[in-house]
């Protein structure tokens, strides 16, 4: 596996600034208007402090500004796999493909909450955060400062047993991997497609009355 050049390097960084921004603009483009819309529609939230409705904005641009720029990342790792590295991945994508395929919906559900168990928790906490928020806001004899205190202390509860439920979900992942643990081969895949690669180098020198040049892999 050969090192990353300067070219690629900066070519990573620029797509990662570049998801960055994207995200940043996605997290506004969702936060302001929900942010406009309470504020012109809710008394008690124009009786929020000003910090409170700042990270109300700030929980939806942080996870979106993270997630983009890490997912521009990755594509433009991609993109830059060639040879056998990109044969082995695109082989080790095609049999997740059919892994999932075989799954029933029970294990795709299992399946997707393990990969996204993090949104999850965040999504969770910020969701159970509105929904606790929107059903105290309508108690009528407590303070504007009491009702955010127990907004907050409903959300963390539950997202505390979302934590649990992830915490279960993990670990029976895990025993499982180690119940039906398999060795890594992918060594071998990539000896056999660097040998296939320069088999056909030396047929195509032959054909044109060259020598043979050396395979090259990522």
């Amino acid at each position: 596996m050969r090192l990353a050049t300067e070219e690629e390097l900066a070519g990573h960084h620029a797509a990662t600034v570049r998801g960055a921004i994207e995200g940043i603009l996605g997290g506004l483009a969702i936060s302001l208007p929900a942010s406009w819309y309470a504020q012109r529609n809710w008394a008690y939230y124009r009786r929020l402090p000003p910090h409170i409705k700042a990270l109300g904005v700030i929980l939806v641009v942080g996870p979106c500004y993270a997630i983009q720029a890490e997912r521009r990342g990755v594509q433009f790792d991609k993109s830059t796999w060639t040879g056998v590295g990109k044969a082995e991945l695109e082989r080790e994508q095609r049999a997740e493909e059919e892994n999932w395929e075989r799954l029933d919906t029970k294990a795709k559900l299992k399946e997707w909450a393990l990969r996204n168990q993090y949104k999850l928790i965040l999504g969770s906490w910020a969701a159970s955060l509105a929904i606790a928020g929107g059903i105290v806001m309508r108690d009528r004899y407590q303070t504007g400062p009491q009702k955010i205190v127990q907004a907050r202390m409903w959300a963390q509860g539950l997202t505390i047993g979302v934590l649990i439920a992830a915490g279960v979900l993990t670990q029976a992942s895990r025993r499982d991997a180690h119940d039906n643990r398999s060795v890594d081969h992918s060594w071998k895949n990539i000896l056999a497609e660097q040998e296939k690669e320069e088999q056909e180098n030396k047929l195509r020198a032959l054909a044109r009355g060259q020598s043979p040049a050396p395979a090259t892999s990522s």
